[in-house]
């Protein structure tokens, strides 16, 4: 089978091209803007001839798209998440290849749901900022493409790779220093959120089965349970061995904090931070994910205990 990988580089991306190349019936090539790609290509500013010549030369059977951006102004968002599938989505209807398309989605384009409540993919999609607006807005493109097409909503990521910059990156990082410093008390805030994290290995099990099913439309990727973050903290400080205290802090947020891990040297008595998780989907948010179970035969496998270790091992090698 022939597969055409998109984004093969980045956070998701690496694990799946990792666990394609582990399928000997699978012949990748990698397109991406990168070096390290087979093929350079920028979707967002490539035409959609270029790579309808593309494809119909490589005639893959599958595309798989894990490319784009969680970060960065709406135009930009727009530019990566939604724009770069329109090239896809038109290359593919151009060319003669007729392969099936698996687009990676999340869900943010859920927006928040109801606390308790698990969202299927009946769910009308109220996305709260313009990162799940412009993923939202590329399912949509998928959807209506006419193509053989699946879009896999994937949750919270989380494991090997996760990113400093994330939430689940920053409180490892925060252990660290604290760590580093021989800090007895490690002040955290904006850990009231819950969200369903799944590790990325999983996902990319979860990407192999669906280019391999006949399955369309949109399908949740998650573990079917909400984790609060104050809970994945508890797990990581465990796993760091971390003796010191860790301490709460909610309330609105004071110019002097930040979202999670506070330096010592602050003063006494701004207010505590409490900012909203970066997804735009409030408090809550746990995905149903029998859709995923029926149709792709896929569970997830891997604990959040394992994710937080491997995230922790990333950090701990910067001590």
């Amino acid at each position: 089978m022939r597969v055409l990988l998109i984004g093969a580089n980045g956070y998701l991306g690496r694990f799946v091209a990792d666990r394609l190349l582990a399928d000997p019936a699978v012949q990748l090539t990698a397109l991406g803007r990168g070096d390290d790609a087979d093929v350079r290509f920028d979707l967002a500013s490539g035409s959609p001839g270029a790579l309808t010549r593309f494809l119909d030369a490589v005639h893959p059977g599958v595309v798989i798209n894990c490319a784009g951006a969680i970060r960065g102004g709406a135009r930009e968002l727009t530019r990566q998440n939604t724009v770069a599938v329109a090239t896809i989505c038109e290359a593919l209807r151009r060319s003669g290849c007729g392969a099936r398309l698996v687009q990676i989605g999340c869900g943010a384009e859920y927006g928040p749901s109801q606390p308790g409540s698990s969202t299927a993919e009946d769910a009308v999609p109220r996305p709260g900022g313009p990162y799940g607006v412009s993923k939202l807005a590329a399912t949509e493109l998928v959807l209506g493409s006419g193509l053989d097409a699946v879009v896999l909503r994937v949750f919270s990521p989380a494991g090997p790779g996760t990113p400093a910059g994330s939430p689940l990156g920053r409180l490892a990082e925060a252990l660290r220093r604290a760590m580093q410093a021989s800090d007895g008390e490690l002040k955290l805030g904006g850990l009231g959120v819950q969200r369903d994290f799944i590790d990325v290995r999983d996902v990319a099990r979860a990407v192999h089965a669906a280019s391999l099913s006949a399955a369309q439309g949109v399908i949740n990727i998650g573990s079917g349970r909400a984790v609060r973050l104050r809970d994945a903290a508890a797990v990581l400080a465990r796993v760091a061995g971390y003796g010191g205290n860790l301490h709460e802090l909610d309330g609105p947020p004071g110019p002097m904090r930040t979202a999670i891990g506070h330096p010592r040297t602050e003063p006494e008595h701004p207010a505590p931070v409490a900012y909203p998780y970066p997804d735009g989907c409030g408090s809550w948010q746990q995905a149903d994910v029998r859709t995923a179970r029926d149709r792709l035969g896929w569970r997830p496998r891997i604990s959040l205990e394992e994710s937080l270790a491997d995230i922790w091992m990333e950090a701990a090698c910067r001590i």
